[in-house]
């Protein structure tokens, strides 16, 4: 007869199974470029602050139309067939918060940890977002008037999902802009290009590592994020305008061909 351990064990095995199957298949459509990914941005109240509220309520579909014209301009560079890789769209508002990232933690708290997430997404959206080549970007906005730094973001590419940290302010929507794009391309395949102190890291972290002089660099890398100057030095693009996609990071996005 099977105890209570034993069927726990075998619940959760099945879990891990299903969501395996699902990473696989998300894994392949959602990188074989062949039409567009449809992105929503779930926009939620982090501090509950009634400014943060009444900026939540300004968002619309345009705040986040330059990440699409970006991609759109990274594409042709790229020379990418399909001519608009990603949609990217404003979702519900969403009231209830995810659980709590294990700072901390050890692999098997994080395994736990990214279970958790996907469950509480599956609960707080639509059965039309759950599409299994849709990605879904939780933004959690802050009021950021008291100059406290922002928890960090993560982007994965198992459920296709983010969750992001925004400041709820309209001055920071270029910046919040370059952010909600690098998790996005975490979550097709992309990996972070940067030191533990934040510098970017070369060549794989530099826009152009070919440049004669080297520095200083003329734009960020995405996943990057900072634009270097010297080795030493760097600073925070301002919008995706001075952003790229250099060829690492195309190519583990599979954007380039073998």
């Amino acid at each position: 007869m099977l105890n209570f351990r034993t069927i726990r064990i075998t619940l959760l095995l099945g879990v891990l199974a299903v969501a395996g199957f699902l990473t696989a298949h998300q894994f392949i459509y959602s990188r074989n470029w062949t039409k567009p990914l449809e992105a929503v941005i779930y926009p939620i109240n982090a501090d509950g602050h009634l400014a943060t509220e009444s900026y939540i309520e300004s968002l619309e579909d345009e705040t986040f139309k330059p990440i699409d014209r970006w991609l759109v301009r990274e594409a042709a560079r790229h020379d990418l067939d399909l001519t608009v890789p990603v949609n990217f769209r404003l979702g519900e508002q969403i009231r209830s918060h995810p659980p709590e990232f294990p700072i901390d933690g050890n692999a098997v708290d994080v395994l736990a940890w990214g279970l958790k997430f996907r469950w509480w997404a599956f609960r707080n959206t639509s059965e039309e977002t759950r599409n299994l080549t849709r990605i879904r970007l939780f933004v959690m906005y802050h009021h950021g008037n008291d100059g406290s730094p922002l928890t960090h973001s993560l982007g994965m590419q198992k459920g296709l999902m983010g969750l992001v940290h925004a400041f709820a302010l309209p001055e920071q929507n270029a910046q919040n802009n370059i952010v909600i794009a690098h998790e996005m391309l975490h979550t097709v395949g992309a990996i972070d290009k940067y030191e533990s102190n934040g510098a970017p890291m070369f060549p794989v972290g530099y826009a152009n590592p070919a440049r004669t002089p080297l520095f200083p660099q003329r734009s960020a890398e995405i996943m990057a994020g900072r634009i270097p100057t010297s080795h030493q030095s760097y600073y925070m693009a301002e919008s995706l305008k001075s952003v790229v996609i250099n060829g690492y990071t195309a190519a583990e996005i599979n954007w380039l061909s073998e």
